[in-house]
């Protein structure tokens, strides 16, 4: 031991370590360049999982139906030649497909303007600070909840002709019983009603949020100049909820327009000429008929008129906010 440190201090102290030095050159610091590549392919990689998704799930799909549209393959293998637009020349003049959009689109109208109003006059009563909000909120929200089928099933006993509430409700008031879903033109009216109260609920929350949202010291400031009640909500409230009005309409407009699962489920899959909307057209012309080739036609048709509907929305919305 004695040796050891005899040598030590015959060599000198240790040299001292400055604390952060580098044992050897440093390197360059990335260039601007390098640093933005390197963002890019950080992102890309993020957004790999999600791109090879889109285009397995979205892009091809799309791109493949267009090749189904312009041939007559059948859902059984045969067919699959390709016979340009005869699918979409007979679609242009199917009489059957023409009344199926007619019934889309007067389903959409039907259901449309009530979910809008239900939904604003659900909220209002809501953010005057009813007792139990709580239980309000759950009541109007939890029919959204439940599923198609449920849905369906409970209308359809509602519906019933013989022992359903809704015949019950009318002879308690003196008029006459109605086959409500196997009436022509009255059964698509029934199915937006159960679409109403089905949904109403997602609307309802969206209009709630965009009351919550709006300031307080907007009504003080009215109130102290003398504006009741009435003059608020015109002249405040509404004002403040047209963004959220724009989104609510096209979102439900574009959800009528899918309409399906409620219609088939409601009427046992026999839909009659009055009630049978285009999805489900589209689907028993391609998995009844086997014609695989239409069935892709009538889509891309309906698939045209749904974006000529959202571009003349988009337009009438944008030329409101501009007057206004």
């Amino acid at each position: 031991m004695t040796d050891v440190m005899a040598d030590r201090s015959a060599v000198g102290p240790d040299p001292e370590v400055t604390p952060g030095a580098a044992s050897g050159p440093r390197p360059a610091p990335p260039t601007q360049r390098q640093a933005r590549r390197r963002g890019q392919l950080a992102a890309w990689a993020f957004l790999a999982p999600f791109m090879v998704a889109f285009v397995l799930f979205v892009i091809w799909p799309l791109v493949h139906g267009v090749f189904l549209s312009l041939t007559d393959q059948s859902l059984t293998g045969s067919g699959g030649s390709f016979i340009g637009l005869q699918n979409y020349s007979e679609a242009l003049s199917d009489a059957v497909m023409w009344r199926s959009i007619g019934n889309t689109v007067w389903f959409t109208v039907l259901t449309t303007v009530p979910l809008v109003l239900i939904a604003l006059i659900m909220a209002l009563l809501v953010n005057t600070g009813l007792p139990g909000q709580w239980l309000w909120r759950l009541s109007f929200f939890m029919p959204f909840l439940l599923a198609s089928t449920v849905i369906s099933q409970i209308w359809v006993w509602i519906f019933n002709p013989e022992i359903g509430a809704a015949n019950e409700i009318l002879s308690a008031v003196g008029l006459e019983p109605i086959a409500w879903l196997q009436t022509a033109n009255v059964d698509l009216i029934s199915i937006a009603i159960a679409t109403i109260w089905w949904t109403v609920g997602f609307n309802f929350l969206l209009y709630l949020a965009a009351l919550q949202n709006i300031p307080t010291l907007q009504y003080e400031a009215a109130a102290v100049d003398g504006a009741g009640p009435w003059r608020q909500l015109f002249s405040i409230t509404l004002p403040q909820l047209g963004p959220v009005t724009g989104v609510i309409l096209i979102l439900q407009m574009l959800a009528s327009l899918k309409l399906f699962d409620q219609a088939y489920q409601m009427m046992n899959g026999n839909s009659s000429e009055s009630s049978r909307p285009i999805v489900q057209y589209i689907f028993e012309a391609g998995f009844v008929g086997y014609r695989f080739g239409y069935a892709s036609a009538i889509s891309y048709i309906f698939f045209v008129l749904i974006v000529l509907v959202g571009i003349a929305q988009m337009i009438v919305l944008r030329r409101r906010k501009e007057d206004s």
